[in-house]
């Protein structure tokens, strides 16, 4: 079992972890806009154990369409801390060390604390900015993290990306999401933020599952 968790004042947004809470699309962050699809993608541990490297390796960004660069792991000894549940309740850290993995081109694996720069455009939008990984989760049954803004994003927030192998042997990909416009343009038109969002998670679901699995 693998957990851990960042945080630290670099971030630019208060909420941090606010993505694993129940009540998010109820009760977003201030000036936020929330957000929340789940997919069942198949069944059975190969698929949620190849879904997880997939998730792990950057897989849903790539997907989407953004480029990874200045991929940074947290520097001095990487251990596994302070999580969320899936109601959102802190978990006590396990004080077990991390190890640092690497995809096939050299990138590192996602964890805790790691920093990466995202570029690219969606739907003809700027997607650009720093984001930190908030939390990470790599157990028997669920796998994920979470990407907090910390500069030059059109928004600032938080979404989190997880898997779970349900006790009926379904797998299913859920990504929630809180996103506070910026830019002046989504500030004026929040149409644009909602648009953007939705553009993005149709793109997580294509990478992480091809066949296009039936929304909840």
């Amino acid at each position: 079992m693998r957990r851990g968790t960042f945080r630290d004042d670099t971030v630019d947004y208060a909420a941090v972890g606010a993505t694993q809470a129940a009540d998010l699309m109820h009760f977003p962050p201030e000036r936020s806009i929330p957000a929340e699809e789940s997919w069942r993608i198949g069944s059975g541990e190969e698929r949620f154990r190849a879904a997880g490297e997939s998730l792990l390796s950057w897989s849903a960004q790539r997907g989407a369409g953004l480029e990874l660069t200045d991929v940074r792991p947290a520097a001095g000894p990487m251990y596994a801390g302070v999580s969320f549940d899936e109601n959102g309740a802190p978990i006590a850290p396990s004080k077990l060390e991390v190890e640092q993995r690497y995809d096939s081109d050299g990138t590192p694996f996602v964890t805790a604390g790691a920093t990466v720069h995202l570029g690219g455009r969606i739907a003809g939008m700027r997607a650009d900015g720093e984001l930190r990984v908030i939390f990470a989760v790599e157990e028997p049954r669920r796998i994920g993290f979470a990407l907090g803004t910390v500069q030059g994003s059109v928004v600032s927030g938080e979404e989190s990306f997880m898997l779970d192998w349900r006790d009926n042997d379904e797998v299913w990909f859920t990504v929630r999401a809180f996103d506070a416009p910026q830019a002046l343009v989504y500030r004026l038109f929040p149409a644009l933020t909602r648009r953007r969002r939705r553009e993005l998670f149709t793109r997580y679901l294509r990478a992480i599952s091809p066949l296009y699995a039936t929304p909840a």
